[in-house]
């Protein structure tokens, strides 16, 4: 530690990055301070006081309150098992199919890959008039599969993309002395290519997560049912309704985005080794 200051103190550019670095870290966590000490606080000392004082009679009342009032046991449930359910499945799709396309001859992988990488250029905010005539003539309006195939739909060819690059990079000789050996690809793609991908799935499902956990527009589109609805769509409900409880509505914001922050937390060591590899490779 003290060679590491002591090397910091003899380059300047250095000390500059670190100076940049704690400041850009500064106004980074400043809001979530601010959300979080304001969910502790009373009205009153909300008015009182700074934004960003410690409060003085702690408040955890606020969130107990807002949990109840603004009916989140039910909007909780509903984004827990549209994520639970799409983003396991969604990196299982993109895993296989961009092992298909990396590893498995065929005619037309390239056309297919190109296709997919469009995929991820087109953004689906311009997609949603369409994409709810479609869920509707379906009739899966106000359901979780209707939510949740759109929700694949955009998320799939982003992951393939990124693990097509990995699995390219991937030397071709451990394939081939496996298929020497009698295995299938399902086998290759178990035991050899999963097991060294694990890093750079742990990355995607931290970005599936927490893209589809504060997902809006689509869910607001799609579920009309207030029954049905997902934790940002609670949030902006209780906002209408409780805009002047301060300590309550952000009590309602850090139980909102608290999970994202707990699964990236858990799996943040894998997140810059696993977008680099995939970034790198091949």
């Amino acid at each position: 530690m003290r060679d590491h200051l002591n090397t910091i103190r003899k380059d300047p550019l250095l000390l500059v990055l670190w100076l940049a670095l704690i400041c850009f870290a500064v106004i980074w966590i400043a809001p979530f301070a601010f959300i979080v000490f304001t969910s502790l606080k009373g009205n009153g000392e909300i008015m009182s006081t700074g934004p960003f004082a410690l409060p003085t009679e702690l408040r955890p009342d606020n969130y107990d309150v807002a949990w109840n009032r603004g009916g989140f046991s039910r909007s909780f449930f509903n984004s827990v098992f549209v994520s639970a359910v799409k983003v396991p499945l969604g990196i299982a799709l993109s895993a296989i199919a961009a092992y298909a396309l990396a590893k498995m001859p065929g005619r037309f992988n390239r056309l297919v890959f190109l296709l997919i990488v469009f995929g991820t250029m087109i953004p689906f905010q311009v997609m949603l008039a369409p994409i709810f005539t479609l869920v509707n003539k379906m009739g899966l309006v106000d359901s979780y599969a209707g939510l949740i195939l759109p929700y694949l739909a955009f998320g799939v060819p982003f992951q393939v993309f990124i693990l097509h690059s990995f699995f390219r990079g991937v030397p071709k000789e451990l394939s081939e002395a496996a298929l020497i050996d009698g295995a299938g690809h399902f086998t290759i793609f178990r035991r050899i290519f999963l097991p060294i991908s694990l890093p750079i799935l742990a990355a995607l499902f931290i970005l599936d997560f927490v893209a589809t956990w504060n997902e809006f527009a689509m869910a607001l589109v799609i579920m009309q049912d207030q029954s049905k609805w997902t934790l940002p769509l609670g949030l902006m409900s209780f906002q209408g309704q409780f805009s002047n409880e301060y300590g309550q509505l952000n009590a309602a914001i850090v139980i909102t985005v608290l999970p994202a922050v707990l699964v990236y937390l858990i799996f943040q060591r894998y997140f810059v080794s696993g977008l680099a590899a995939g970034a790198v490779k091949g």
